[in-house]
């Protein structure tokens, strides 16, 4: 046991609304969550500060839909938050934004205490778009919390950002949804999962066997503590669902190798599974065949998008994708290769912009390379945005070819560990190459927080800050599109083979 795994001299006092949501995933979990509160698996990085940074946005908007209420603006640990609140309670305030109580030894930050006809309604805001399942724990245990605390809650809602407003309205931005009953349904068992919680918190990490909890309700940070991480292992059969890897792997078939021979298999599980016992690349004959399209003179597309929970463009609605940035290389295979690139200026809708450059660099070209059908998807959206390019940019439509999907049908590496992201593809077809190797930004969802930045926040930022932030991300993009070209000149090498 490693010294980390061993119980720390000083216990954790209670729970927390979060740490309870996280010790009914996993005890485990809360064990590592709470003991070891600042290990590198849950330091965010740039793309979870963006959904932070998204999510006190949209509650500093909810609170303005409470005229009168009053917000317990103290640090979380601050112990005058509680009194505070009761203070608030007593003094008949319409609404307590952040209101605190503690009981059962748990802790509840309740975003709004509403009161109403005696009593009051709790109301948990979300930067979602629905009243998502995996939200009504996080009421459930606060309504919990503020009933053993004696605040008489009479119904529970989640508050989320409405799916059908557009910007700039008139449509309400938020929803106002009642989930008592759902809410309800979890409260009998709370007082015992808090006990087996406040349990575990007391002794040595827990023992717990791997599982579909892992990714559910969202993928546990601390994943590569607990699986395999060998390239054999059953966990990394592709589009296998978790129940049955997991049927598997606890029956004691743990390696590709040990999987039974009358297991059916899809083709690429199969390629997966020729790949792994056999340690080399699998190439399917069909391969040459699949490259036709690839011939000629070609266009390799990659775009980044920003997604605000609020939206500030005319016509777009809350986390809407909204293209912002694309990189384009052209030439046929073997080069030589010319670059085009066009990324968002600070504060500007840069829409219109993008689709002219775009419908311009591409015109001459007779197919154009993606990798997944991202990029179909945002020139589709593009037509709506900007209608007069809309013919043009159906022309682009019909040169698209799709990369991944020629992959994913012909070739397998063991190395793909299951997956044809092109970020795994690379380094395992093309040795040498890798995302790890770009610079500053080696993620699209980080890319994608970075140029929101650079649109939405640039007057914080220093003229060098701007420009080394606007440099890296022209890198990363300019990289997916490069990453293209070397892939698809590997994939002739290995057709010619």
């Amino acid at each position: 046991m490693n010294k980390s795994d061993k119980r720390p001299s000083e216990k954790a006092k209670g729970l927390s609304k979060s740490r309870f949501v996280q010790g009914c995933q996993c005890p485990k979990l809360l064990w590592w969550a709470t003991y070891e509160h600042d290990a590198p698996e849950l330091v965010p990085d740039a793309a979870l500060e963006y959904i932070f940074e998204q999510g006190h946005q949209v509650g500093e908007l909810a609170r303005e839909r409470f005229p009168g209420g009053v917000l317990i603006d103290l640090d979380h640990r601050d112990p005058a938050r509680e009194p505070r609140t009761q203070e608030l309670i007593a003094a008949g305030v319409p609404a307590i934004f952040e209101a605190t109580v503690i009981a059962d030894s748990t802790y509840a930050a309740i975003d709004v205490l509403l009161r109403e006809r005696g009593g009051f309604v709790l109301i948990e805001v979300k930067s979602g778009k629905s009243a998502d399942d995996k939200y009504i724990l996080d009421a459930a245990v606060q309504t919990h919390v503020a009933r053993a605390a004696g605040v008489d809650v009479r119904r529970v809602e989640i508050m989320h950002l409405n799916r059908d407003y557009v910007h700039p309205g008139p449509a309400d931005l938020f929803v106002r949804e009642d989930v008592t009953k759902r809410a309800e349904e979890f409260l009998h068992d709370i007082p015992g999962k808090v006990q087996a919680q406040l349990a575990v918190l007391e002794g040595d990490l827990p023992d717990v066997k791997i599982g579909p909890h892992c990714c559910t309700p969202r993928d546990c940070p601390f994943i590569s503590r607990c699986w395999p991480q060998e390239e054999d292992s059953v966990l990394g059969i592709p589009g296998m669902r978790y129940p049955k890897r997991f049927e598997l792997y606890h029956s004691g078939t743990r390696s590709v190798a040990e999987l039974p021979a009358d297991l059916r298999l899809n083709a690429v599980q199969e390629r997966h599974r020729r790949a792994i016992t056999s340690g080399d690349t699998v190439v399917e004959h069909t391969l040459r065949e699949a490259l036709a399209p690839y011939r000629g003179r070609l266009g390799f597309l990659d775009f980044e998008t920003v997604a605000r929970a609020v939206p500030v463009w005319e016509g777009t609605t809350p986390w809407e994708m909204i293209p912002a940035q694309f990189s384009y290389h052209e030439g046929a295979v073997g080069g030589p290769y010319t670059h085009q690139e066009f990324i968002a200026s600070p504060g500007q809708d840069p829409r219109r912009e993008l689709a002219k450059r775009l419908v311009e660099v591409t015109r001459g070209v007779e197919r154009v390379v993606m990798y997944t059908s991202f990029e179909a998807t945002q020139i589709r959206y593009l037509q709506k945005a900007v209608p007069e390019l809309a013919a043009e940019l159906g022309a682009l439509l019909g040169k698209l070819i799709d990369l991944e999907k020629t992959v994913a049908a012909h070739v397998y590496h063991a190395e793909f560990g299951g997956s044809f992201s092109i970020k795994t593809v690379l380094p395992a077809l093309v040795p040498g190459m890798s995302y790890e190797d770009a610079g500053a930004i080696t993620a699209g969802d980080a890319a994608s927080a970075l140029l929101a930045k650079l649109i939405f926040r640039s007057a914080d930022l220093s003229e060098a800050e701007l420009n080394k932030l606007r440099s890296d991300l022209l890198a990363y993009c300019k990289l997916d599109t490069w990453a293209m070209v070397k892939l698809l000149e590997r994939l002739w090498e290995l057709a010619a083979l």
